[in-house]
Parts: structure tokens; sequence; C-alpha cells
């Protein structure tokens, strides 16, 4: 499916990853190294360049916001769960892989997807109905990381965890009421992180499937974090520990 991305370092990251891009759109005259390196990548894959005032790049993108660049795309296709399983095997890895369980803001998705990609996570999973999916504001908010992290996109979550169980992962949810502290868990192993949706959190068939539940500690006034950010947290958390156990 074709979407647009916009912005200078969602489309040089994207041009980077060698997924498929059908035409740029610049508008104006643009200067820069991040857009003398997009103009280059375009150049050497063939890639048309067409140039279009900036109003008609607005009228293309949606926004005022788009820093005088687009390009469309056509959006990474999703995964089945053993090429996620795959990957880790290739980099000769635990496997790590985050369970979003309804999240539905594409920022948040985005952020999660950058996050992840960070924190060498193996791919994320989501399900298809009541989440939001791979799109170009997701692709935009990850910051070019949509193309470097595998996605896959189930009928039931619940039911994949216990698949996940078969294959001997341990399950980490994040709930705010969870018993351990995030930075006193075990994340080694084949491991699955799973975080909840924005208003509800992870959902009660869900939550009793984990293994483990773990919260964040929270000092102020209100009772938890956004999930993008608790994703960050406990990512990078689980790949520090991974990092120094391995």
């Amino acid at each position: 499916m074709k979407q647009i991305i916009y912005g200078r370092n969602a489309v040089r990251e994207w041009l980077l990853s060698g997924l498929p891009v059908t035409q740029i759109f610049m508008g104006g005259d643009l200067h820069g190294h991040a857009v003398q390196q997009i103009l280059s990548l375009a150049r050497q894959k063939n890639i048309q360049i067409k140039k279009i005032d900036r109003l008609q790049l607005s009228n293309i993108t949606g926004t005022d916001n788009h820093q005088g660049i687009a390009a469309e795309i056509k959006t990474p296709d999703y995964v089945e769960l053993n090429d996620i399983l795959n990957r880790a095997v290739e980099k000769n890895e635990d496997p790590f892989i985050a369970v979003l369980d309804g999240v539905q803001d594409p920022h948040n998705f985005g952020a999660i997807i950058r996050s992840a990609d960070g924190a060498g996570v193996h791919g994320i999973i989501i399900p298809k109905d009541n989440s939001v999916s791979l799109n170009s504001t997701v692709i935009k908010a990850s910051a070019g990381a949509a193309a470097f992290v595998p996605v896959t996109m189930v009928t039931n979550i619940a039911r994949t965890i216990d698949e996940l169980k078969k294959k001997g992962f341990w399950i980490t949810g994040v709930d705010q009421d969870g018993d351990i502290d995030y930075t006193a868990a075990d994340y080694n192993g084949a491991h699955a992180l799973v975080l909840g949706s924005e208003g509800s959190g992870i959902r009660r068939l869900v939550r009793d499937k984990c293994d483990f539940l773990v919260s964040i500690p929270m000092y102020g006034h209100v009772n938890s974090l956004n999930v993008s950010v608790a994703a960050a947290l406990l990512f990078f958390q689980a790949r520090r520990q991974k990092k120094i156990k391995s």
C-alpha cells in the first residue's frame, strides 16, 4: 500500500533502508546535509524527484510541518511470527519481542517502534482489531525506524502468547499494579514484553496470561506514564540486562 511520509530525517532513513520509494516531492529550493544526502540517494536509486511549491506539498502531506520534503513509499508488509524469531536466530540472540495490546495512537506506536529499534527489539506484535496499524503517521513518528523493525499482526493476542510460551518464552506485562519493580525483573532468555492501550492498559485476559507483572514506580501526582515512554524504559532496561549477562 502506498503512503506519503514527510520530514527530512524520515525520508532519509527510508531511503537508507532500501525499502521502495516511488517518488520524492521537494517544495522549493532546499539546502543542508540531510537534503543533499536525500538527493544523492535518490539519484543512485533512479527515483524521480518532483519539484512543487510548498502549498502543493502541504496539500499532499496534510500538514505544513513537512520540512519541504516528502516521499511516496510502499509501507512494509506485515511479517509472520516466525520471521521475527528467525531474525533473533540470525543475530545469535535470545528472542526479544514487544506485544502491544491495543495501542491506538499512531504517534505512540511510532515512538515505540523507534525505541524498539534503538534497544534491539527483534519485532513487534499487534492485534488485528482495536489497534493502530502501520501508516504514514506511524512511520513519520518512528523517524524512519519503521523501516527496520518487523511487525506482525495477529487475530488474537492471548492465543499468540500461548504460542510464544510453547516456544519457551517468558511473558512480562507492564501494569501499574504489577508487584515487581521493572528494574528488579529478569528479562533474560526468550522474552516478550506486553504493553497495554493508552486508556485501560493490558486487558484482563491478556494480563492473566503473563508470567510476571512489572510496574514503574511513580513519585508525582500522576499514576502512570505514556505507553511509549514506559516502552522505552522497559526496552532499554531489558537490553542493558541482556548485555551485562550475555
